[in-house]
Parts: C-alpha cells; sequence; structure tokens
C-alpha cells in the first residue's frame, strides 16, 4: 500500500493517510448490494510476528487499528495446548460486552489465573524450592490448561461452558491428576444434562448464574466427585 502510493515503506509509524485506508479497508472489507439487504462486512486480518514479536513494525500499526488481538503461541501450540491463544497478551476492546451475565461471573477471574500460571511456570524453571501456595498456583493453572483445551469441531453450550469452567475456576480440580481433568469435566457435562436439567433451564431462561443454579452445579460435581474417585 505504501509503495502504490509512493510513501516510505521502512518507517516507524504509518503515514496518516495510509493508517486511514489501512483502517477503512479493514472496517468496511466488503459491501453488500442493495439486493443483499446492503450492510459491510469487516475483516480479520492475521499477521506472522517474526519470532513471536508482538511489538515488530507490522503488528503494531495493525493493532492500533482493530478492535483487538488474538495471539497464538507456537510454543503453546507445541506444547499440546488447542488453541494455543496467549491469554497475557490477547485483548478484546469489546470485551465482556459480549458476554451474558452468567458467563461473566464464573469467567473474572479466568484470565487473570491463567496470566500468573504462565509468569510463576517461567520462575519456577529457575527455583529449586517453591512454597506451598506457589505450588498450588502452579497446579491450578495446569488444570485451567488442561480444562480448556478443545477437540477439534465440538463446541459447547454456553451452560456447559458455565459449569466447566466453574469446576476449574473454584478449586475441584486440583485434586484430580491432570490426566484426569477431562474425563471428569465430559462426563460431569453428562451427568448434569441427565441428571440435573434444571440447570440448563435456569441459565437459558436468566442468563444468570443465580444462587439456585449454583447450588445445583455444586451438588452434581460432589455427587459426579464421589462417583470419579470410586
Amino acid at each position: 500500500m505504501s509503495l502504490l502510493l509512493r510513501r516510505p515503506p521502512e518507517r516507524e509509524a504509518y503515514p496518516g493517510d495510509v493508517f486511514y485506508l489501512h483502517s477503512r479497508l479493514l472496517e468496511r472489507a466488503a459491501k453488500s448490494s442493495s439486493s443483499l439487504g446492503e450492510g459491510s462486512m469487516d475483516a480479520l486480518p492475521i499477521v506472522k510476528a517474526q519470532s513471536g514479536d508482538v511489538s515488530a513494525y507490522i503488528p503494531t500499526n495493525v493493532i492500533s487499528i482493530v478492535d483487538g488481538q488474538i495471539f497464538l503461541s507456537v510454543d503453546l501450540f507445541n506444547a499440546g495446548i488447542r488453541l494455543a491463544i496467549n491469554v497475557g497478551i490477547s485483548v478484546s476492546r469489546v470485551g465482556s460486552a459480549t458476554q451474558i451475565k452468567a458467563i461473566k461471573q464464573v469467567t473474572g477471574k479466568l484470565k487473570l489465573e491463567l496470566a500468573q500460571f504462565v509468569e510463576l511456570e517461567a520462575f519456577a524453571q529457575f527455583a529449586s524450592d517453591l512454597d506451598k501456595d506457589t505450588q498450588n498456583q502452579l497446579a491450578r493453572g495446569q488444570r485451567l490448561h488442561e480444562l480448556l483445551k478443545q477437540p477439534h469441531s465440538a463446541p459447547l453450550a454456553m451452560e456447559e461452558q458455565i459449569m466447566t469452567i466453574y469446576t476449574g475456576t473454584n478449586g475441584y480440580l486440583d485434586s484430580l491428576d491432570i490426566g484426569q481433568v477431562r474425563k471428569f469435566v465430559v462426563e460431569l457435562r453428562t451427568y448434569v444434562k441427565a441428571n440435573k436439567p434444571q440447570f440448563q433451564e435456569i441459565i437459558s431462561s436468566t442468563k444468570i448464574f443465580i444462587e439456585e443454579a449454583e447450588a445445583l452445579l455444586k451438588e452434581a460435581i460432589k455427587e459426579q466427585m464421589d462417583h470419579f474417585i470410586l
């Protein structure tokens, strides 16, 4: 784009006119005809960060235009974490505005715990003796990562997402081995659907994680945990 407009391409920031063109291209990547109801379509730019450097020339200019970024990490992917999203530097300017209240209630501390886990994990590689709290936080982070692994083409319903995340962030999985986490949450979702249909009804009707729904989920987790351990 810069070369076509005869602008120097090697600059620390886009000139104002080029920046404006880029933002317009992203905001209105396509415009439907009148016969199709008009309206416009947003674009989703995909940028490869050289050596994972998100602060490089191209990424920073694209980030300043768009409404947020999802940063995918090769290291996380190679470690078996799918989706390989780096929660520490991924940002959404829309944030929780698009989420129903029930999701906001159970995911409030999820990103913070994952970001802290990543920092602690890097620190733990150089520390030989870790205190109990640090060990517990590392164990919780490992289970949350395992919890968020998602099979291909297997989306979860809203109430399934709520019960899965709630189970992890409230420490119910801390006593399980990491290899047991995914098996437990799959069985829990099946158990709740078969034995606690009121849970789904409450979430679907109110969109809020009220005390009644939480009580049903706690009861289901306890019952499933007793059965699972046995």
